[in-house]
């Protein structure tokens, strides 16, 4: 099964594009609510060149790595990468008056439910537009 999530940043493609790819924002936004964060993040965005960020709960109870390879990728439009466990995501941005449509696909894994997978990479998603739009 495929979700789809998405949202409709006030920044131009150019700057969301670089908070989505880079490790220096990553850091910033990347976790799903108040009481994670995400330590640590490196980015090789080649295609066959793998991500790493380490989303962790903030008393150290809990931490893993999100981790894959880039399959596709086409500047300030179009991302595609195979997760560790290979899933298929693919991120698409679209630039339209002014503001960045980006629009997230992913392949569901079987451990949560849909529903809560949803929440959880919109929650992700939220924290993004929130920390690109205050840069």
């Amino acid at each position: 099964m495929k979700i789809t999530i998405g949202t409709t940043i006030k920044a131009s493609v150019d700057k969301t594009w670089n908070s989505f790819n880079s490790a220096e924002h990553i850091v910033h936004w990347n976790f799903a609510s108040p009481d994670w964060h995400c330590p640590k993040a490196s980015v090789d965005l080649t295609v066959g060149g793998k991500f790493c960020n380490t989303m962790a709960s903030k008393d150290g109870s809990m931490a893993f790595d999100f981790e894959g390879s880039y399959t596709e990728i086409r500047p300030n439009e179009f991302l595609a990468f195979a997760l560790g466990d290979g899933r298929i995501v693919t991120v698409s941005f679209r630039e339209e008056n002014g503001v960045t449509i980006l629009e997230e696909t992913f392949d569901a894994e079987d451990e949560n439910t849909a529903e809560m997978q949803r929440q959880g990479w919109q929650n992700i998603l939220n924290n993004f537009k929130s920390y690109t739009e205050n840069l």
